[in-house]
């Protein structure tokens, strides 16, 4: 086992014991949602996880170690700490452990650190992709870079509709990952169903998703899976609606020179004021139906 790698005791004799593990991302506890919901969110995903039969492994760099299971203390003191924790994508993992600091993981490290730990399914809210503008300013998500190498899927509510989704599954099919859609043939855009984009394959059971991972592991096919699965019907969002939001938001990020690992962040927390609280609420739903389905496909695997 890495040195650098601390497994919780749960986690650790879930994985000897070949049970179910799922992991979560802590970006969305320090910098994804406000205290105290982003606690109690993140212990709602735990408990779903928990209840469809696997294990779930909260990520996160604290101390310079690299975690796989937080204990509740250690959500509570992410959650408090907020946005003064590090966002911490690949690029930081190494000053975050010789230093001994903290980070939050981001989809590209919770892959890395997950992948260390043996860990092939991995739940989030919405996958980092190509920013708007990117043509000229080449913000490009790191997550997209490491579905192409890691071998981990990915469960999702699609990209994030603050993205350019359309060059988001360009780039995805050059690095050669698959988009799978879970009983749809269309992108999610994580507050709402519909995108107007097409993914590669559509699978509609958990078993189909294993078995589809499984061969591309027998394979030896070293990149990751994305599995987008649309927000619930009765939380989806109207399109217009959140779209003129995130105009709005995108707008005013550019007006004030937001850029790089700061922009999801900022753009999270005007589209959540914009729309009154209610993207904070699809937020909260897409995540913990997406910890279903990934702790289901999980059992399967």
């Amino acid at each position: 086992m890495n040195k650098h790698l601390e497994l919780s005791p749960e986690v650790k004799t879930a994985i000897e014991q070949g049970k179910p593990v799922v992991a979560l991302e802590s970006t969305i506890i320090s910098h994804g949602m406000p205290y105290p919901q982003n606690v109690e969110t993140a212990l709602m995903v735990e408990d779903v996880i928990r209840k469809e039969g696997a294990v779930p492994a909260t990520i996160a760099v604290i101390g310079g170690k690299l975690k796989a299971g937080l204990t509740k203390e250690e959500i509570e003191y992410l959650g408090k700490k907020g946005p003064a924790v590090t966002k911490a994508s690949r690029r930081d993992l190494p000053v975050l452990v010789a230093q001994k600091r903290d980070g939050a993981t981001t989809v590209a490290t919770t892959m890395i650190i997950a992948h260390l730990a043996g860990i092939k399914i991995f739940a989030t809210g919405g996958v980092g992709g190509v920013h708007r503008g990117a043509e000229t300013t080449m913000d490009i998500s790191a997550d997209l870079e490491e579905l192409s190498r890691t071998p981990v899927m990915v469960v999702c509510a699609g990209a994030k509709s603050i993205l350019d989704l359309g060059l988001t599954l360009e780039y995805l099919e050059t690095k050669g990952v698959p988009v799978i859609g879970y009983q749809t043939n269309e992108l999610p855009a994580f507050y709402t169903r519909v995108s107007g984009f097409r993914v590669d394959y559509r699978i509609d059971t958990p078993e189909d998703l294993a078995s589809a991972f499984k061969a591309q592991q027998e394979m030896g096919l070293h990149s990751g899976m994305l599995v987008t699965n649309p927000i619930p019907e009765e939380w989806s969002m109207d399109p217009n609606y959140i779209n003129q939001a995130i105009e709005q938001a995108v707008k005013e990020a550019k007006d004030q020179g937001i850029h790089g690992k700061e922009t999801t962040p900022f753009l999270l927390a005007r589209v959540k004021d914009l729309t009154g609280g209610d993207s904070l609420k699809a937020n909260i739903q897409l995540v913990l139906n997406n910890a279903r389905l990934a702790a289901r496909t999980a059992r399967n695997l």
